[in-house]
């Protein structure tokens, strides 16, 4: 079991909060809107959504790893105006554009059908962003988030990144931020999708990894070979997988673990780090209670009780 005297997390970087309120929003002008899956021919409609808030109180506003809020028009079925909904930031603390005056989000459209009723259900926010074109307007509010933030000193700690699907958005900011830093720090990135030609952002990825000696990016697709003839595997097989690098990481007092994506994907990566690491070790990244057994026992209930990630883990799933 892992050292119950869990130690401090690192001082993270500071942060401005709800400069722009969803009852008067800020107008963002979109400046690209483009796929960004690994082939246009996947089945997951993910966009990488540009915006201009140049000139509007969120020009500068916000660090890598926060989310703004977007309100789409019109009303839901009690005719009340849609309510804000949040996306995460897909760029450095600079922006696009090096200034803050661009930020950008990764957007997958929501198109499913309502079990019980066999009809189509079409996402409001996520559809309304998905159509916007250079040139058209959207109502915008934010910065919301804190926690899920890097470090104020980021070159003092090394990073292993979890991402499945659109939770690869916070980390596109984060290496990308890191990296241009000139930061030394050891980065681990694994990117988890259903399907290679749904990876997200994979060239920008392998080319920052062919640039740069100390950031490594692995590919887990669950239901298809890689896209370099991988077995198929989940991020969690993926961290097992690479323990080495993983322990070479997390052993120290540098290390620090994020985590983004679907709920559900973090309790394989719980286990995969009981697997991975020593007790000492994993002690820096979660609390585990005697009472809550071998890690193959482990289950969500469980998270934040008797398994409860330290400040040295930063989780966000959704």
């Amino acid at each position: 079991m892992s050292d119950p005297a869990a130690p401090p997390g690192p001082e993270l970087a500071p942060v401005r909060m709800h400069v722009v309120r969803p009852d008067a929003p800020a107008l963002g002008t979109i400046v690209e809107n483009r796929i960004c899956t690994a082939s246009v021919k996947s089945a997951a409609y993910v966009r990488h959504v540009a915006i201009d808030v140049a000139g509007t109180p969120l020009e500068g506003a916000f660090r890598a790893g926060q989310s703004f809020g977007v309100i789409p028009p019109g009303t839901d079925a009690q005719g009340k105006p849609h309510k804000v909904r949040l996306y995460s930031l897909a760029s450095p603390t600079s922006g696009e554009d090096g200034r803050g005056g661009i930020v950008a989000t990764t957007v997958k459209r929501t198109i499913d059908e309502i079990p019980e009723t066999g009809r189509l259900y079409v996402g409001v926010a996520s559809n309304f962003l998905c159509d916007l074109r250079p040139g058209d307007k959207v109502p915008l509010s934010g910065p919301s988030g804190k926690r899920f933030v890097l470090p104020l000193d980021p070159g003092a700690h090394d990073y292993i990144f979890v991402a499945t699907g659109t939770g690869i958005a916070p980390f596109r900011g984060m290496v990308t931020e890191l990296l241009a830093s000139g930061a030394s720090s050891r980065i681990l990135l694994i990117a988890g999708a259903a399907y290679a030609s749904d990876l997200l952002y994979h060239a920008d990825f392998q080319a920052l990894a062919a640039k740069h000696p100390n950031f490594t990016y692995h590919t887990a697709v669950s239901r298809h070979p890689g896209p370099n003839g991988e077995a198929p595997a989940y991020v969690q097989n993926r961290l097992t997988q690479l323990a080495d690098p993983a322990r070479a990481i997390l052993g120290g007092e540098r290390g620090l673990v994020y985590l983004c994506g679907v709920a559900g994907m973090e309790l394989g990566i719980l286990r995969s780090l009981s697997d991975v690491l020593e007790p000492v070790a994993l002690g820096r990244y979660l609390r585990v209670k005697p009472e809550a057994g071998p890690a193959s026992t482990w289950d969500r209930r469980m998270i934040h009780k008797e398994i409860a990630p330290t400040r040295r883990f930063f989780m966000e799933v959704y």
